[in-house]
């Protein structure tokens, strides 16, 4: 856990990198779909790469079923969550939320090994680079509101390390309470690709090099897994 703890530095720093860029100046639309499709080709690369066969060595199908089956409840309860929830602490609840379930997969990732953590790690500081960029554009750009708001992002990310934390208990459980964990995480971390990051992405007309770098961020992953 001690490891996972010190990675979450990263993801950290570039939430402070995010509010910090919204600070000087806000991204154009085009920027931040280009960040969101390159976020998005990193996380599925991960989850495919790591996860995935990580679950499909364990050989228990039940545990994945039940595990999977609460990531998808969980997932679309947030979203009726967000979609009932007006207002910024709505929108700051479910950030905080999304990144503590975030926290809980690479504490279990590293558990499951150094080199699956690593990898997790710079998807996640990806996807945390792109929510940094979106709160503190959704919180306001007004120039008395964007010394708070990078606060706000950066306190945000404090919650990827409360979530280290407590994916120590699930960790120590029973092998098949840690498959239904990974389960779970594995649908978390699909959820956030295909229902947040690429579904904000298309709100604009993105040109084609921004759709590309869905790609190059798969392939990116894939070559860093190989070198490692």
């Amino acid at each position: 856990m001690t490891t996972a703890l010190t990675y979450t530095v990263i993801p950290i720093l570039a939430a402070v990198l995010g509010g910090l860029l919204t600070l000087l100046r806000r991204p154009s639309h085009v920027a931040v779909s280009a960040i969101q499709h390159f976020a998005a080709g990193i996380v599925f690369s991960a989850a495919a790469v790591e996860i995935l066969p990580h679950l499909k060595h364990q050989g228990a199908l039940w545990p994945i079923v039940i595990g999977g089956g609460l990531g998808v409840g969980a997932m679309l309860g947030l979203k009726t969550i967000g979609e009932r929830t007006e207002g910024k602490i709505g929108l700051i609840s479910l950030i905080a939320a999304d990144l503590l379930i975030d926290g809980v997969v690479l504490g279990l990732a590293f558990d499951a090994g150094e080199k699956a953590g690593l990898l997790l790690t710079i998807a996640l500081t990806i996807e945390v680079l792109f929510l940094a960029l979106s709160v503190a554009a959704e919180l306001g750009d007004a120039p008395e509101r964007r010394i708070r708001n990078m606060v706000t992002t950066s306190l945000l990310a404090l919650m990827m390390p409360v979530g280290v934390i407590l994916s120590a208990p699930l960790a120590a459980a029973p092998p098949m309470v840690v498959t239904g964990a990974f389960a779970f995480g594995l649908v978390a971390l699909l959820y956030l690709v295909t229902e947040e990051l690429l579904v904000e992405a298309h709100e604009i007309a993105e040109p084609p090099w921004a759709t590309a770098l869905f790609f190059v961020g798969f392939l990116l992953l894939l070559i860093l897994e190989d070198t490692l």
